[in-house]
């Protein structure tokens, strides 16, 4: 590994402390093209010189083979090929980044890193759809000091097309009296896509948003509405779903906002996220959530809704 990539990673492992405070932490890679792309820090776990890889066959298309990494293998995309980025050239893949989400780890070769930046939640916007591009695998948009623009992986969306996602099994739906409705918020396509297979088997009805702050928005319409018919919004709405990075507003700062505004008062509030590292659930605990539950588990999800639902 080189003297700079070893400095990334001291930079990840020292400042990877920012859930909760509205900001995050990017790491800058290029795919061998003027375009700048990042991943949030939480999700990287190292970065090295791309190593030898095996090849192996009946492979998805972009992952190039396999590694052993501390006696583990795993896979090794090319996100230049994978998210069909035009216009790299040869040799673009020097740098492998090491990857750890939603229970996977995997390799996604790059061309270079660069550094790492803080950002706010609130300067990081929805691609607009002649910027989504790339397959459909930028999740956000932000803007570097001297005006040029980062894309964000929705590497759950890679994830997804590179190894496949947990089919949702069948399940009982929820045993009840009345109807319940779930509120959701999730700027990933791939993992709303799931929540919704989810809910939809569970028998419970949802509204959804697609980040942080056009949540916030609608639970405060939904509130106000409540406190004008005079009825608890609890009556409507029966638990929150959030995830944890988001564009906008992140999911710790959605979660805080509902906690400390009464009329939410009942309502329990899940989060659902690929950061599944213990420093990211306490975290979790002390802006209020009820629960915390990775992604892509269907499974653990329905269980763990099904519960809060009925108490």
């Amino acid at each position: 590994m080189s003297e700079k990539n070893y400095a990334l990673m001291d930079e990840v492992t020292s400042k990877a402390t920012l859930a909760g405070s509205n900001k995050m932490e990017i790491l800058l890679f290029s795919l061998g093209t003027g375009e700048i792309f990042g991943i949030n820090v939480f999700k990287v776990r190292e970065v090295s010189q791309t190593p030898s890889i095996t090849k192996s066959p009946n492979m998805p298309s972009g992952i190039e083979g396999v590694i052993s990494l501390r006696g583990n293998i795993i896979p090794v995309l090319s996100l230049a090929k994978f998210i069909n980025v035009d216009g790299a050239g040869e040799n673009t893949e020097e740098t492998m980044i090491v990857t750890e989400f939603s229970r996977h780890t995997q390799g996604f070769l790059v061309h270079d890193v660069d550094r790492i930046i803080r950002v706010d939640w609130d300067k990081v916007k929805p691609p607009q759809s002649m910027l989504a591009g790339h397959e459909g695998m930028i999740t956000a948009i932000t803007e570097l000091p001297d005006g040029r623009l980062v894309s964000l992986l929705d590497v759950e969306q890679v994830l997804a097309n590179a190894i496949g996602i947990e089919p949702v099994p069948d399940m009982p739906p929820i045993d009840a009296e009345t109807e319940h409705t779930i509120f959701f918020a999730d700027d990933s396509a791939v993992a709303r896509k799931e929540i919704i297979l989810v809910l939809d088997k569970l028998g419970v009805k949802y509204q959804q948003a697609n980040d942080g702050r056009e949540a916030w928005e609608r639970l405060q319409g939904f509130a106000a509405r409540s406190s004008q018919d005079g009825t608890p919004l609890s009556d409507s709405i029966n638990l929150i779903l959030t995830d944890a990075e988001m564009p906008e507003m992140d999911g710790y700062v959605l979660t805080k906002n509902i906690k400390s505004d009464s009329r939410f008062a009942g309502i329990p509030v899940v989060m659902h996220s690929s950061l599944s590292s213990e420093a990211n659930k306490v975290m979790g605990q002390k802006v209020g959530v009820d629960a915390y539950v990775g992604k892509f588990d269907p499974i653990v999800l329905a269980e763990t809704i099904r519960p809060l639902l009925l108490r």
